[in-house]
């Protein structure tokens, strides 16, 4: 049913079947071929009941959510949302559930548009995949409360303002660490004198000093007590330990604190004489290298690194890509650049292995000089395998600089994240009729029938009044 206006009767309004939407008293037959009308910020679009019944369970297919949002006056619903994301929204339902985000939209307002319409939590996993959005990760925390302050003191530094002072100090040892580690490896440090030791006929032989009396252990000793004792309140207080080890940065921990006790228990086995001294300086070498590792604790407090580590995770492909491409490049030009070279008697190529040297420093660039061709030929190929190297490289690097772009901007984001309120229709809390469970007909018949009835005659005035 339509009411005419007494101005202009080429105007019409469809108001009885929004109102009987509103007043849900229709039977379903006849539901399915009324329209309504929706306002996104003053642009209106017109669509089926049916078609947004399809998803009974989100803003627009139920008729309770959306009711929030309905104007009387002008008979539609308005929300003061984003226009240009309406246009997918609205296709989801006419679809029946295939969601594409419109390419003037960018993602993380569109991404806020479709939890604002309460599309289904699977059609917004699939979303973020589709986009290659990394999935929410959910934070756990222990049930016990004394657990979860020490998880919350140790794991998480903006929490609490001692948290942060346990995070500050944490840094400041990985740092100095790091410079020991560093520093030992100076001539000035490395050649000690021995000790001399005084027999009873007055003779004096050279004794080793003991390394536990050197300063840089004793303050790697200082070191890793700290690590030691971080990993330990970290790990007692985890909500879960086996996902707590299956962190990579609790790994990195564990590599961190390793080496430590592997060397001090080959220094006091060499003490005491019980090994070969040649195997356990090759074993301490290889175990004193692993001390580096140290430098990746710092991500754990470092937004910097750990957005890197995001870039290179989200990379994998486009990584894989490159080392593919130069593996070919590297075998292709240097068995090219080694029949070049084969005839030169002078010639460094003496196999194409020994080629593949010299082809990885020029499809890089880096060109050290140690192997050059000297024939035309090795030159002419020697030309293609730098040019090639460009392009090679230069291929996936914008993909990887755009995943860096993404997670720097949305770290960002997140430190800024403000919460915007939106408008609807001066409605600030929920009706009450949303926060219990009523039926709409039990409410609205006769404020819906004073309305009709108002507009019919023209007093919409008065009609408001007794709303």
């Amino acid at each position: 049913m339509t009411v005419v206006s007494e101005h202009d009767h080429e105007e019409t309004v469809a108001v009885t079947p929004l109102l009987q939407d509103a007043a849900d008293l229709e039977p379903a037959d006849q539901e399915c071929s009324e329209r309504l009308v929706i306002n996104i910020s003053g642009l209106r679009f017109e669509t089926q009941l049916k078609t947004l019944s399809r998803f009974p369970t989100t803003l627009l297919g139920d008729p309770r959510k959306r009711i929030r949002f309905y104007d009387a006056l002008r008979n539609e619903y308005f929300f003061d949302r984003n226009r240009p994301s309406f246009d997918a929204i609205l296709y989801y339902y006419q679809s029946g559930g295939r969601l594409r985000r419109p390419v003037s939209v960018p993602v993380d307002i569109f991404l806020e548009e479709i939890k604002f319409y309460e599309l289904d939590e699977e059609v917004i996993e699939l979303f973020k995949d589709d986009e290659g959005l990394p999935r929410e990760e959910e934070r756990p925390l222990p049930s016990n409360e004394f657990q979860r302050q020490v998880w919350l003191l140790f794991e998480y530094p903006e929490s609490s303002g001692p948290a942060r002072m346990i995070a500050i100090v944490s840094v400041m040892v990985i740092l100095i660490s790091i410079v020991i580690f560093c520093l030992e490896t100076l001539p000035e440090f490395k050649d000690v004198p021995p000790e001399p030791d005084n027999h009873a006929n007055g003779s004096a032989h050279g004794k080793e000093p003991s390394p536990f009396t050197d300063p840089f252990f004793m303050v790697e000793t200082l070191c890793i007590v700290w690590f030691s004792f971080e990993f330990m309140m970290r790990f007692l207080s985890c909500p879960s330990k086996p996902v707590f080890f299956k962190n990579i940065m609790n790994l990195i921990d564990v590599v961190a604190i390793a080496p430590y006790f592997i060397t001090l228990g080959l220094d006091l086995a060499e003490h005491q004489g019980s090994s070969q001294q040649a195997a356990s300086l090759a074993i301490l070498r290889v175990i004193r290298l692993v001390r580096v590792f140290r430098i990746f604790k710092l991500s754990r407090h470092s937004k910097g690194l750990q957005i890197l580590g995001q870039t290179l995770r989200a990379s994998l492909r486009e990584l894989g890509l490159l080392i593919f491409f130069l593996i070919i490049g590297v075998v292709l030009f240097s068995s090219s650049v080694y029949f070049a070279e084969v005839e030169d008697p002078n010639s460094e190529f003496s196999s194409i292995p020994d080629a593949f040297w010299w082809a990885v420093v020029t499809m890089t660039t880096v060109g050290y000089g140690d192997m050059c061709p000297t024939t035309i030929g090795g030159k002419f190929v020697g030309s293609l395998c730098a040019i090639a190297g460009v392009l090679t490289i230069a291929l996936p690097v914008p993909v990887i600089v755009s995943n860096f772009n993404y997670f720097y901007h949305r770290e960002n984001e997140e430190e800024e994240n403000v919460q915007h309120v939106h408008v609807t229709c001066g409605l600030v809390e929920q009706p009450p009729f949303l926060k219990h469970p009523v039926r709409l007909p039990d409410l609205w018949p006769k404020k819906v029938q004073i309305y009709a009835d108002a507009v019919m005659s023209g007093n919409v005035k008065g009609s408001l009044i007794a709303l």
